[in-house]
């Protein structure tokens, strides 16, 4: 990235339009923040222009971190080899307290010299970097001599491979005189538990590879979408032609290895690029030894090309790419993706990547990331709490459970000759330990889990002290098989086990095998047949595709995440026994309590870190829950929130207390199914649906309330008289449905608005944490009034949220005399409410109503609960005249406006 104007002022920063007021008030405050390594709380709303704000006011802000940088590097580099005149006594004066002069001197000379020369190294590194991106950049003929040379190799090997093949063929029948030897790939290789070495494979092929971690800023946010849409903005900016960026992403977005696209899920696909990784790095040392041993035989991944990774690498650094982008430039580069932008990593100046990849410390060391003094912008953070939480919880059922241990059971008995001692010591340990959590289920782990009742049935939480202590495992060291289980790769070997004789179509050589390995393929076909009854679907011949899923299973890979889980401090957690119908149906999950100590490590090493989001409102969970708990000082807490661009008269919000029937409107679990209530929510559409043009979003706390509202209106015939001003939408549950309805809601308003008649435009039903209340923009005619049905409050009979709730109030102060339990309740329904009502206002110039049904809303606690920008505009009727009042003289000012 150039520097720019050197020493750029804060508060002038290169935008690609006029920015707003509000926009320069932002960047002002990210640049304070990241200058002196706070950790900021950042809220703008959504139509604010947030993502651009957040570029180029980090962007100027690392612009001249670099130029900076720079000037004092030249000035050491000049001062250094004088003396110490230019160093600062920190720089130069190493403590030598007590020691003789000449010590102190020779020390001091000697700390001088190599910080001169790691300067100087630093320079080359940096230097050769720049010439190698520069030449990519100008150089086409480059792009094309390195295509050219793949497809050469393609060649190559291709005559290799038929020459190959020509060779087995005229081998006859002397070839099946050998043993099996396919089976060795899936045999454990001897294990040394005290062995630490960490070998990144394949970095010793280059050097360039292990280069410094230049200061940079990892952006993060929750989707694929969101992220890309991100990387479109940066393209857009004035930063977007000389930053070098790298996207990353998990392998199931990155692979362009069809044959191991074809797998589906991500742990597949994970574990098959690991095995095809290892059968390379393996390749070298069989053919070394050919002549003394038989070769066995490997697939190997074509694109994981050290050569082609290191040009995509360049490729990347070079020219700003988004995820699409990227696959497709591994397409043609025949270059892997995923690794490929890993390399990109140390150069990068800006590396956008999903939360889990940054939130999660073993991916993150796995991707090679390094927080150390670097810069982390967080986005859409009003769930973040939330996520840290799921993304270190783990739940495994008593059919996975017994599944792994059968499959575990026949691995060890078929390859026990083969097996070192301390490989059966360890599969023994993980056998005990399921065989132990099925019976805290209330199963044995030899029989079908569909078919054992569970006695008691109900759900029980447990400290992780008791639970080791009460399903006595609490004498084996769970770091040492967690440890065992990533070194071994357990769990991939049975998942290549399973896939051989997980089914009946497997060839298997002798009838002896035959008979040990039925056991396997029976029970696998019992759990399949065991949960189709407990699903009520009737029992038919297996056909060929439930083979492929039986065959692809590996729970091991689930209960793996449960036993790390574990290994988490007793205070920090609880596990949840599920017991349900049967031991199949019934679970073990582990509920992370304290996400605080797995965001501890992101704040201690970072320089600066900020949590950003449309709608942040309360964001006393952050400060308390979150960075207090993460041991961060409040002194380097900023909070940093902003107004909307659009002006006050183009929204309305209003606070409604009763209906047109004087009904009090309190959604409570008590009251919310009365008739007369479903009947009062109904007689508020129909009169707001007669006034309001365009599209209305009216959100419901619950999918099944919403349906049984829907049912009731159905019965009383009010929905077709609601049909008869807007055709009425449902939200569907299923992901894949939503695009096609909202499509279809939009195309509706956009016909209503064209030909006029009666019907005045549609009526969309959603769900508050539903597909429709985060992510999606209705904007303009798509929302001119989003209504939200009663207070979402979570389901306080839930044992986990029961437990937060007991933890929290055991562990935090009282909050302005509030229990921290009922704190928590009312921010997680704010939080809720406030992502569902920002969806209306998306631009400057869109207006919107927004109808909060419910008089709880009128409650100071609640009401300041709002963001700013709405709380400050509206209104509370408490009756339903004035508000009908006021909503159509809204709505028909703005028509005749338009």
């Amino acid at each position: 990235m150039e520097s720019g104007a050197a020493g750029a002022v804060p508060g002038r920063f290169p935008f690609p339009y006029t920015p707003y007021r509000i926009q320069e008030q932002f960047m002002e405050a990210l640049y304070g923040a990241l200058e002196a390594g706070r950790v900021g709380i950042f809220e703008s709303p959504t139509g604010t222009g947030k993502s651009l704000s957040l570029i180029c006011g980090a962007l100027s802000w690392l612009r001249d971190w670099e130029e900076k940088r720079r000037q004092e590097e030249a000035q050491l580099l000049a001062l250094g080899a004088g003396g110490q005149d230019g160093l600062t006594p920190q720089q130069a004066r190493p403590d030598t307290a007590g020691q003789p002069d000449w010590v102190t001197a020779f020390v001091q000379k000697k700390e001088e010299r190599d910080m001169v020369n790691r300067l100087k190294e630093e320079q080359i590194r940096r230097k050769k970097r720049e010439d190698r991106l520069e030449k990519i950049q100008r150089n086409v003929q480059l792009k094309y001599a390195a295509k050219r040379k793949r497809c050469e190799e393609d060649e190559a090997k291709r005559l290799l491979q038929l020459s190959k093949e020509a060779l087995s063929q005229g081998a006859g029948e002397g070839a099946l005189d050998l043993p099996d030897h396919n089976e060795d790939e899936l045999i454990l290789a001897e294990y040394e538990s005290d062995d630490e070495k960490k070998v990144v494979a394949g970095l010793e092929e280059d050097d360039d590879l292990e280069e410094e971690h230049v200061t940079k800023i990892y952006y993060c946010s929750r989707t694929h979408s969101q992220l890309s849409q991100f990387v479109h903005e940066v393209q857009k900016s004035p930063f977007g032609k000389n930053i070098r960026l790298v996207s990353l992403g998990s392998r199931q977005n990155l692979c362009v290895n069809e044959e191991v696209r074809r797998l589906g899920t991500l742990q597949l696909i994970n574990d098959r690029c690991m095995e095809m990784q290892k059968n390379k790095h393996e390749k070298k040392s069989n053919e070394e030894n050919e002549g003394k041993k038989r070769r066995v035989s490997h697939t190997i991944c074509p694109f994981y090309s050290f050569e082609q990774m290191q040009f995509l690498r360049d490729e990347v650094l070079v020219e700003v790419k988004d995820i699409e982008q990227l696959v497709s430039l591994g397409r043609e580069t025949k270059a892997c993706p995923y690794y490929g932008s890993r390399f990109a990593i140390p150069a990068a100046q800006l590396v956008v990547l999903p939360y889990q990849m940054l939130l999660h410390e073993p991916t993150r060391n796995a991707a090679g990331i390094k927080l150390k003094d670097q810069v982390v912008i967080i986005d859409e953070a009003h769930n973040l709490t939330d996520t840290i939480t799921c993304i270190h919880s783990a739940e495994v059922s008593g059919s996975q459970l017994c599944c792994a241990h059968s499959q575990l059971s026949q691995y060890m008995e078929r390859y026990r000759k083969h097996l070192k001692a301390k490989n059966l010591m360890y599969i023994k340990q993980i056998l005990y330990l399921l065989e132990q959590f099925v019976a805290m289920l209330g199963g044995n782990v030899n029989q079908n889990p569909g078919c054992q009742a569970v006695s008691q049935t109900g759900t029980v939480l447990k400290s992780i002290n008791d639970f080791l202590f009460q399903s006595q495992i609490d004498n084996i060291n769970l770091f040492k098989i967690q440890r065992y289980c990533e070194k071994s790769l357990i769990s991939r070997k049975l998942l290549g086990f399973v896939e051989r004789y997980g089914g009946p179509a497997s060839a298997v050589k002798t009838s002896k095998e035959n008979q040990k390995l039925a056991g396997l393929q029976d029970f696998l076909l019992t759990l399949q047949q065991g949960s189709d009854k407990e699903a009520g679907t009737p029992q038919s011949p297996p056909v060929e595709g439930e083979h492929d899923q039986l065959r692809t299973s590996s729970p091991l890979m689930q209960i793996e995440g449960f036993l790390s889980a574990l290994t988490n401090a007793n205070q920090d957690g609880r596990i949840i026994l599920n017991r349900q119908g049967t031991v199949g149906q019934s679970s073990l999950k582990f509920l992370l309590l304290n996400p605080a100590v797995h965001f501890a490590k992101v704040v201690e090493e970072c320089r600066a870190v900020i949590i950003a989001g449309g709608t942040m409102q309360p964001v006393a969970d952050f400060r308390e829950q979150l960075l207090y708990r993460a041991g961060v000082d409040p002194a380097r807490i900023v909070e940093f929130s902003c107004g909307h661009v659009i002006p006050p008269e183009n929204i309305l919000p209003i606070i409604l207390c009763s209906g047109p029937s004087n009904q009090q409107l309190e959604f409570t679990y008590e009251t919310r199914d009365l008739p007369q209530m479903m009947d009062e929510t109904g007689r508020i559409l129909y009169n707001l649906c007669n006034v309001i043009p365009g599209g209305v979003v009216c959100f419901f706390p619950s999918y099944e309330y919403e349906k049984r509202v829907y049912g009731h209106w159905e019965k009383t015939g009010l929905l077709s008289r609601l049909a008869a001003k807007k055709k009425i939408f449902q939200e569907p549950k299923k992901a894949n449905q939503v695009e096609q309805v909202l499509v279809e809601y939009a195309k509706c308003i956009k016909r209503c608005s064209q030909t006029g008649g009666q019907m005045t435009g549609a009526l969309l039903l959603s769900v508050v944490g539903g597909k429709m209340s985060e992510g999606i923009n209705f904007s303009d005619d798509l929302g001119r009034c989003v209504i939200m049905v009663g207070m979402p409050y979570p389901n306080i009979r839930s044992p986990e949220l029961q437990e937060k709730m007991t933890w929290l109030d055991k562990t935090m102060p009282r909050a302005a005399g509030q229990a921290p339990s009922r704190v928590l309740i009312e921010n997680l329904c704010m939080k809720a409410v406030n992502q569902s009502i920002g969806r209306a206002i998306r631009h400057q110039k869109d207006f919107a109503s927004i109808l909060l049904l419910d008089h709880r809303y009128t409650r100071p606690a609640i009401f300041n609960k709002l963001p700013q920008w709405i709380r400050e505009r509206t209104q509370v009727k408490p009756a339903f005249g004035s508000a009908f009042a006021e909503l159509r003289k809204f709505h028909r000012g703005k028509l005749d406006a338009l």
